[in-house]
């Protein structure tokens, strides 16, 4: 079943609150999926890069991570580290590099970019907003995501979002019925899933076609023709925040939009509390439709 949020802020004095409406949104779909959740924030740019990485054993791993990464890099790095989750900057043209090295000590990979940070765990959506103080983070847009697992296991990497490209990642609601044979297709083309949940297909399906010269409103409609299946896709890019869904359209959801803010949610109830909602142009998106803001 599965609940989705998303909020593109359009004004800079909202940017503060981001991380609070969005919990507050996402929270609310508790009851959608209460098998693990997450979110992704899109905030100041880093000089560099910033990639978020997990560890189901942080305080081992992270212990020296610092060091040991900027020696292996030959370069400075800084460490945040929150809860099972750590932030790094990254030295501009190092992410190869450092996701080999992240990979060799097995430590995941949540994403990465110039703006996003991702934090997702198992557990409830109150749960996993306090233990990473979603509340306190602030940002232009983000997106975030409560599971109820039904292709793959109830793990950390099943969780949503799926980042397979800077500063882009995905939530998804619903099921993709021809996800073996794209995993074929896109790791030919250089965009090869990582996990079961074909969830990720589709986040590696915008990437390939984001790489191709697509932009996101291209991509979203590709999805159209090239995924099978039923779903309601919700996109964050470094710039923007994009919305489809399957020309069933099945699954439910709503938008809302002020001079404000654009938001979304898989049900009224999850946008009820935003500030001047009552004011807002609110709407249910069309099937095979792509909705798409961007800066």
């Amino acid at each position: 079943m599965c609940g989705i949020v998303g909020l593109f802020l359009k004004k800079e004095e909202l940017r503060p609150r981001l991380g609070d409406l969005l919990s507050d949104m996402l929270v609310t779909m508790t009851d959608r999926g209460p098998d693990s959740a997450g979110i992704a924030i899109y905030g100041d740019d880093a000089e560099g890069l910033k990639m978020t990485v997990q560890s189901d054993t942080p305080e081992e791993t992270f212990a020296t991570l610092e060091t040991d990464l900027g020696g292996a890099l030959g370069k400075p790095v800084s460490l945040k580290v929150i809860d099972t989750h750590a932030v790094i900057n990254l030295p501009a043209g190092t992410e190869a590099e450092a996701k080999s090295f992240m990979k060799k000590r097995g430590i995941r990979v949540m994403g990465s970019g110039h703006a996003m940070e991702i934090f997702k765990e198992v557990g409830l959506p109150k749960d996993v907003a306090e233990r990473f103080g979603i509340r306190a983070m602030s940002g232009s847009h983000g997106i975030g995501h409560t599971r109820m697992a039904t292709e793959s296991a109830v793990t950390t990497m099943g969780a949503h979002p799926f980042s397979t490209d800077d500063d882009q990642c995905l939530v998804h609601n619903g099921s993709l019925s021809n996800h073996n044979r794209m995993r074929q297709i896109l790791t030919r083309k250089g965009f090869p899933p990582a996990t079961e949940n074909d969830t990720e297909v589709a986040a590696c399906y915008i990437s390939a076609s984001l790489a191709e010269g697509a932009n996101l409103g291209e991509a979203l409609e590709g999805t159209l023709t090239d995924l099978d299946g039923f779903f309601t896709f919700v996109v964050g890019t470094k710039n923007g925040f994009g919305v489809v869904r399957d020309p069933i359209a099945c699954k439910p959801a709503v938008m809302a939009e002020t001079d404000d803010y654009v938001a979304f949610g898989s049900e009224y109830r999850a946008l009820a509390t935003l500030p001047g909602i009552d004011e807002a142009r609110v709407w249910e998106p069309e099937p095979a439709t792509v909705y798409f803001w961007e800066r």
